[in-house]
């Protein structure tokens, strides 16, 4: 007697809007993760890409190894000479390098030979006044 009447409960429902409120919940799931996933990636991967199309001699770099050095000279489109030290040069692919700290001035003209290949330095900048708050708030110089 109870069972008759929950059959026929159960297939008078319409199925159309059953599954798009089923579906809503997975496509809000992929719009949420395109916003803070997918595309902050995306620019993040473009920035890179762009900063090592702009690696030039004269700039001082950090490998991903963490070592830094001085870009002597660009070999080609993935590969670089790097000054680690006085006299000490090595090659180096261009997708290794994490970061730019300095960008060198652009040289026109140069040599390519590797004895000519004195770098340029950019010159030192000044060191930026360090100030305290309590310092600031008391009247005081630091």
């Amino acid at each position: 007697m109870f069972i008759t009447e929950a059959w026929a409960q159960g297939a008078g429902a319409g199925g159309g809007s059953d599954f798009l409120v089923q579906l809503f919940p997975l496509v809000l799931i992929f719009i949420v993760f395109y916003f803070l996933l997918i595309r902050p990636q995306q620019a993040k991967v473009k920035a890179q890409r762009e900063m090592l199309a702009g690696v030039k001699r004269g700039d001082r770099v950090v490998t991903g190894g963490g070592i830094i050095g001085l870009v002597t000279k660009v070999i080609g489109d993935n590969e670089l000479q790097v000054e680690l030290a006085d006299g000490v040069r090595v090659r180096i692919i261009k997708a290794t390098i994490t970061d730019i700290l300095t960008r060198g001035e652009s040289v026109r003209g140069a040599k390519d030979s590797e004895e000519d290949d004195k770098p340029m330095l950019p010159p030192p900048a000044p060191a930026p006044e360090r100030k305290s708050l309590l310092g600031s708030l008391l009247g005081g110089k630091k």
